[in-house]
């Protein structure tokens, strides 16, 4: 696989809609958040719709299917979002871990213990039409549960080395990158399309950008959170170089 291949970037746009709540008025618009994301050169949106609504709502995600950009559905997988799901029919689902207590989401999908519960939901959404990845931890097993599954499509949580970089854990941010590398070389050998997501920055984003398997993208909080202080077109577009660069274009 080329190394020089483009990644797309999908912009999270939960935490706009999280502002809004915080007023519970109209503003900020995570449409028109979306908007600007595109305009900078976002290739798709990304939206977790959460069974408590806290940010992101049912008509937020109908609005922001009629943009002419692929849609992201992050979904739990339970019968209400499955029927939402199938509903709006976005280009893509993300089936991802959920607890109501957590303030974002903490881990990966048990894939592995969790094969019979979630084999339905990918097969329903394939039948569909649409294209169905799995949030899912760096590791050997959860990969191979997930080809057995039929799932095509699989992003891997860089959270946990995210996470150590942040709080100075040089030695667990290596054993995580390791463990990101091997996961992401493990795709290309099951025939797995290989995404990646949570947590990244500038940095990060440029340093995983250098793995040749990864396709795709796709980063919320710290786009908007830089944005207050320079713009989300700004942000995104720094984003998008940052990418470029780690990928040697």
């Amino acid at each position: 696989m080329s190394s020089a291949r483009k990644i797309r970037l999908g912009v999270n746009v939960d935490h706009v809609a999280t502002l809004r709540n915080a007023r519970g008025g109209v503003g900020p618009d995570p449409v028109r958040a979306a908007r600007a994301a595109l305009a900078a050169g976002a290739d798709g949106i990304t939206a977790h719709l959460r069974e408590d609504r806290r940010h992101i709502q049912d008509e937020d995600m109908k609005r922001l299917r009629e943009l002419p950009a692929p849609l992201n559905f992050e979904m739990a997988a339970t019968e209400q979002m499955l029927d939402i799901a199938l509903k709006i029919r976005p280009h893509a689902c993300c089936l991802v871990p959920e607890k109501r207590t957590e303030r974002t989401t903490e881990g990966g999908l048990d894939v592995v213990g969790g094969r019979e519960r979630l084999a339905p939901f990918v097969a329903e959404l394939l039948r569909a039409g649409i294209r169905v990845s799995l949030f899912i931890e760096p590791s050997l097993e959860a990969l191979a549960a997930a080809k057995e599954i039929k799932a095509p499509v699989v992003e891997l949580h860089t959270g946990a080395w995210c996470h150590a970089i942040e709080i100075g854990e040089t030695e667990k941010a290596e054993a995580e990158f390791a463990r990101l590398r091997a996961a992401a070389a493990e795709t290309e050998r099951l025939g797995l399309e290989c995404h990646a997501g949570h947590g990244l920055d500038f940095d990060t984003a440029r340093k995983i950008a250098a793995f040749p398997q990864i396709v795709e993208l796709n980063i919320g909080h710290f786009l908007v959170a830089e944005a207050v202080f320079i713009g989300l077109e700004a942000s995104v577009r720094r984003m998008v170089e940052a990418i470029s660069q780690g990928r040697g274009a």
